[in-house]
């Protein structure tokens, strides 16, 4: 089944998100496929001086792009698997699950950091509820706080507080970022449980919308 117009691929603003959302591109053009990229500002992207937990949606980066799709101005959206919630809206489908880049989570300092070596009383920044509470169960000394932005964001204000010794970032985004560099230890998963399908890419499109379904599954499976 082919397509006569390009498939409008829907993405965050972000610099990983449109690294994300390129990578993708580049396999449905590799696939056959044209298309275009639509960026759309979603709840999470807008709110940046709440914690993730105090805003009261589950669907934070996500639900802009799928009011998109629903009103027919995008064809497919990438995300983050993890930020997707378990159910997805009525109309939407999940149609692929891409390339996995390193799931685990990481320790970045300023400098060289190892998860053993961290100070007692040491400042840990995360945004993540699921980050917090492994740190406080191993760790019970840390103190733990909270942090926005993007990845850029968050590197810029580590490196501008001295009085906070790490922060936690998912591995897989340094890495795509080609920020490899600033991982001062991956952390084993016994130590810090990854998030539901941290490091996947995919795709979402229409219900019913046999043509885009297709290409997603040609490019990313």
């Amino acid at each position: 089944m082919t397509r006569a117009t390009p498939i409008r691929v829907g993405t965050r603003g972000s610099t990983l998100a449109l690294w994300q959302t390129e990578r993708v591109r580049e396999l449905l053009h590799a696939a056959g496929y044209a298309t275009e990229r639509v960026e759309i500002r979603t709840t999470g992207d807008m709110v940046q001086n709440v914690p993730l937990s105090q805003i009261g949606s589950r669907a934070l980066f996500t639900r802009q792009l799928d009011d998109a799709m629903l009103e027919g101005r995008i064809d497919l959206a990438v995300h983050s698997l993890k930020d997707l919630p378990t159910e997805l809206p009525a109309g939407i489908t999940l149609a692929a699950v891409g390339e996995r880049e390193d799931p685990r989570d990481a320790l970045v300092g300023r400098g060289p950091i190892r998860w053993n070596d961290l100070p007692l009383g040491s400042t840990v920044a995360t945004s993540s509820l699921r980050r917090r509470a492994q740190l406080l169960r191993l760790r019970p000394d840390l103190r733990v706080t909270d942090i926005r932005g993007n990845v850029d964001t968050r590197l810029a204000k580590l490196d501008a507080n001295p009085s906070w010794t790490a922060i936690l970032l998912a591995a897989a985004g340094l890495i795509r970022l080609g920020l490899k560099d600033r991982i001062g230890e991956r952390l084993p998963v016994k130590v810090m449980l990854p998030a539901p399908g941290q490091g996947a890419l995919a795709a979402t499109v229409r219900h019913g919308d046999a043509a885009v379904w297709q290409a997603a599954r040609a490019a990313l499976h």
